[in-house]
């Protein structure tokens, strides 16, 4: 992940505002360590940090179009970049990047070619034959990128807040899907609008080789990269199909004809922990070349001032997965890796939080997905993107690719909901399309390992160690306080406290707090689902283990039989073999 900054339309084009931009984009270097650049026309700034990926020795940033009049910064990577450069054969392209696209589609679309973008984005584009600018980020909010307004007109943008929250009168997260265009007055416009935006039941029956073929797609084109990458496996279902079919397909890669054809892992965990042992089994059996990372408790605990820093949230459950993910991605960038593959969104997507066990039928259950994908950057892409880009890391995130979404949230939600009773765990329909008793992707008693939230899975300990050490710091009548001193998302818990006391020293700001979300929540529901069962009003905790009566190592000691996997697994699936993918039908 790369940094952005532009100031757009303020009202000083002297030495001393390029100073400031300057200094306000080196607080963004730590995601793009590799190279920097600005470029000022009049009162408008853009300024980029750079973490090279895709073409290294020519991708600078600025981006221009053949005669500069266009001009853009950009943070992203485009995967689709090779197909779209097909359809500019009259563009002269002066750089290598996936990104060097977006000035010249431009040009021949004006602001309308966003959805054409197969990738992860934030971008600020400067027209200056007018002046004119718009701003746009990816349909799911997997880079992140914030808005603010000065009292001189001026408009910012920042990938994170620290590059722009002194500066600004107000500013704001910069919503998903959605585009700001000084040419329509200043206002958002969402480009991305898919079918179940809009929460409707979708029918299309379950196919397992639609989910499967899908998936594989999505993997594949995000092993587009110029420099060492690995994936992140926890042992958990999701990090270990991403981890299986990067394996399967790596070979026929670029990159592995450059750095070799074996596949690197990662894993972070507490000594012992669930994750460790997990993902050892499954990097065994991919024949990966495994790397693990142990840290204490402690460890977590002296980090999570510069996670808040970091991260840019209060938010309980982000912190507590945030802090091993940033000391994890600490480790893997001291080994050369610059990219990794990630497995978030798969349970907003599928009902993979052991919440879902209670969900009362097929409408709640869909639009619980639905709400939990539009509410995934306030949440997992945030941590996901600013935990790794803490140290110039990229992750990639195949489950939110747009073409896999609309292919999985077009299933009649009846084939997703959890019926143990059927041999039914959450996440069975992605369980079953990768069952395969000829070529097996994973072991059987990983493909149907219960699901762990990250938090959880680095170790039981870690969340009771942090719960602890905030309440040698938070006390009593502190609490009897907080609604006065926190009147907005007040918080509920000595950890929620502890750490909102942390946030509010780096950002101080009305703005600041308004970005980090709030309301009721349970084993990571929103507060709706909280609705589901009477009993989780009790035990308000976003950990897995809140979920009583469904999780394995609930907090009431409640012991829960997980169901045996179906016994006929798919056996009639065509293979899929090399960079290209051929489905015989």
């Amino acid at each position: 992940m790369c940094g952005i900054l532009a100031v757009l339309g303020c009202s000083d084009d002297s030495q001393a505002k390029r100073v400031r931009v300057l200094e306000l984009s080196r607080r963004l270097r730590h995601r793009g360590p590799d190279w920097s650049g600005i470029y000022q026309n009049g009162v408008n700034y853009l300024a980029h940090q750079r973490l090279a990926i895709i073409d290294p020795a020519s991708g600078d940033q600025p981006l221009f179009n053949e005669d500069k009049t266009i001009v853009v910064t950009v943070n992203g990577e485009i995967y689709n970049h090779e197909e779209l450069r097909k359809g500019l054969k009259n563009h002269k392209f002066h750089t290598g990047s996936d990104c060097d696209v977006i000035a010249h589609l431009y040009e021949e679309h004006g602001e309308n070619f966003v959805d054409m973008l197969d990738g992860i984005f934030s971008f600020v584009l400067l027209d200056t034959r007018d002046n004119s600018f718009m701003v746009a980020r990816d349909a799911i909010g997997v880079t992140s990128l914030y808005i603010g307004w000065g009292l001189d007109g001026s408009v910012w943008i920042s990938s994170e807040m620290k590059g722009l929250h002194e500066d600004c009168e107000h500013f704001e997260a910069f919503p998903p899907g959605h585009l700001y265009s000084s040419k329509s007055g200043g206002g958002f416009r969402q480009w991305y609008n898919p079918p179940w935006f809009n929460e409707s039941v979708p029918s299309t029956p379950y196919e397992p080789l639609a989910i499967r073929r899908a998936f594989e797609n999505a993997v594949i084109k995000r092993l587009m990269s110029d420099v060492p990458f690995g994936v992140l496996l926890s042992g958990g279902l999701d990090s270990s199909l991403v981890a299986s079919i990067t394996a399967r397909h790596l070979a026929g890669t670029k990159a592995a004809k450059r750095w070799g054809p074996q596949l690197h892992s990662f894993c972070v965990g507490l000594e012992g922990s669930p994750d460790l042992k997990a993902g050892k089994e499954v990097a065994d059996y991919l024949g990966t070349v495994h790397h693990e990372f142990h840290f204490t408790v402690q460890d977590g605990i002296d980090a999570i001032e510069d996670v808040i820093y970091h991260v840019e949230t209060y938010d309980v459950t982000t912190i507590r997965a945030s802090t091993p993910m940033f000391l994890m991605s600490r480790k893997i960038k001291s080994l050369g890796v610059k990219m990794v593959l990630s497995g978030e969104g798969s349970d907003e997507i599928f009902g993979g939080y052991l919440y879902f066990h209670k969900a009362p039928n097929k409408k709640e259950f869909h639009q619980e997905t639905c709400r939990k994908i539009k509410a995934l950057h306030k949440y997992d892409c945030l941590r996901a993107n600013k935990a790794t880009s803490a140290f110039g890391l990229e992750a990639r995130v195949p489950f939110l690719d747009k073409e896999f979404i609309n292919t999985a949230m077009s299933l009649d939600p009846e084939s997703k909901m959890i019926k143990p009773e059927e041999g039914r765990i959450e996440k069975w329909v992605l369980r079953r399309a990768f069952d395969d008793e000829e070529r097996p992707y994973l072991p059987k008693h990983i493909l149907y390992r219960q699901k762990e939230q990250f938090s959880d899975g680095v170790g039981y300990s870690w969340i009771d160690g942090l719960k602890a050490h905030a309440a040698e710091n938070v006390n009593d009548k502190m609490m009897a306080n907080a609604a006065h001193i926190f009147p907005h998302n007040t918080p509920l818990t000595k950890e929620a406290y502890y750490y909102r006391m942390i946030f509010e020293r780096f950002f101080p700001q009305n703005s600041a707090r308004l970005t980090v979300p709030g309301g009721a929540t349970v084993a990571c529901s929103t507060a709706k689902a909280v609705e589901w069962d009477a009993s989780w009003s009790n035990n308000m905790d976003p950990s897995g283990r809140a979920a009583i009566g469904v999780h394995l190592s609930a907090y009431d000691g409640s012991k829960v039989a997980l169901p045996l996997p179906p016994h006929k697994a798919i056996d009639d699936m065509p293979r899929m073999m090399g960079q290209e993918v051929v489905i015989q039908t």
